[in-house]
């Protein structure tokens, strides 16, 4: 009997763009968005049109609704299946910066990549198992990359969009945030409490949109129960290809695996940890592996968000974006040096305590 794989939607106006930069935001708005809310997110497309200045537009559909319980705000990003091969070249062309650079030089050449996989269904240590495993076959699943129609637009490889979520016409993302909470609109004299940052939250939802995304979430929601062969898993994100653990990195392959085992972004295949990525909601700590690690205060792509927090963006946040092929506009402070204040879809959800903030 044939299964189809459940693929998780990639997580996430009036135009912005800044006079001395190139990046524009189209926010199309719902009927029913209130004002303070259109606002907000021309505030969050400002903060990252400030940060990369790719001369692109990005056409985005924001709109309010109910989401599921605790859920603050979701992303439905378009995606597109690129062979490793264009994707990596167009990555190379790109590359601007340092950390571009050496994230380039730890990229796999030739065409294809390998990978720790486990709970596939072609697994050597039994269908399904939960054990890790080196797949560097050449097949599907290593061959290709599927990227936001955003992030492939920023390097230069064609994307037209689809039709997501909300959007009625093509789109690069839908952005939707819930009817259930509070929201603070103005975080520039903090966040009121009991109310949530909506200017950081829809800047979290926007850069899921950007490519802060992993296909370990794909793997992790079809491993229960059925299970798939490896080459069926074509969703590696360009940020995957940064994402190691200790045995990946013993192995000199990327992690790709749906499981506990801390997982990190690594510029240098794996020599060196940085900040750690979630690990899956079902085979991991419980929160989508397209974030952060909860509870560590790392930057604007943690994975949920607690009243009264005001949400910032990070060097960290930066960096990610910059080596899957997002221009800096300007100088951004090394991560080390950086005082850190202080998302079926991908999104935010609602932590019922602050984290302390060192």
């Amino acid at each position: 009997m044939q299964r189809t794989l459940v693929a998780a939607a990639a997580a996430g106006l009036l135009a912005f763009t800044g006079a001395s930069h190139a990046l524009t935001f189209n926010f199309t708005f719902v009927a029913g968005t209130n004002a303070q809310a259109q606002q907000a997110f021309i505030d969050a497309g400002a903060r990252w049109a400030n940060l990369f200045s790719d001369p692109i537009t990005l056409n985005m559909t924001v709109g309010q609704q109910a989401l599921g319980s605790g859920i603050l705000a979701s992303t439905g990003s378009a995606r597109s299946l690129y062979s490793y091969s264009a994707f990596s070249t167009a990555l190379g062309l790109d590359g601007t910066s340092a950390d571009d650079a050496q994230a380039l030089s730890s990229l796999t050449a030739g065409s294809s990549f390998g990978m720790l996989i486990n709970r596939t269904s072609d697994n050597p240590n039994g269908a399904g198992s939960a054990t890790a495993y080196i797949d560097n076959n050449g097949s599907a699943n290593n061959a290709s990359i599927r990227i936001t129609s955003a992030n492939a637009k920023a390097i230069g490889l064609a994307s037209a969009g689809s039709v997501v979520g909300v959007c009625t016409i093509a789109c690069d993302a839908s952005i939707v945030f819930a009817n259930a909470f509070t929201w603070d609109y103005n975080p520039n004299d903090g966040i009121t409490s009991g109310a949530f940052d909506f200017v950081g939250i829809a800047a979290h939802e926007i850069g899921h949109a950007l490519g802060f995304i992993s296909g370990v979430d794909i793997l992790d929601i079809n491993s229960t129960g059925s299970f798939f062969a490896s080459d069926a898993f074509t969703y590696v994100s360009s940020l995957d290809l940064f994402r190691y653990s200790a045995a990946s990195t013993a192995a000199g392959v990327i992690d790709w695996t749906a499981n506990t085992t801390p997982k990190y972004f690594s510029l240098n295949k794996g020599v060196t940890a940085l900040p750690q990525f979630s690990t899956g909601r079902t085979w991991g700590d419980g929160q989508q592996a397209s974030h952060w690690k909860d509870n560590l205060a790392i930057g604007i792509m943690d994975p949920t968000a607690a009243p009264g927090e005001l949400l910032a963006t990070t060097p960290y946040d930066v960096q990610a974006l910059d080596v899957i092929g997002w221009s800096l506009a300007t100088a951004v402070p090394e991560p080390s040096t950086y005082a850190l204040f202080g998302l079926g879809l991908l999104g935010i959800t609602l932590r019922r305590r602050q984290v302390q903030r060192g």
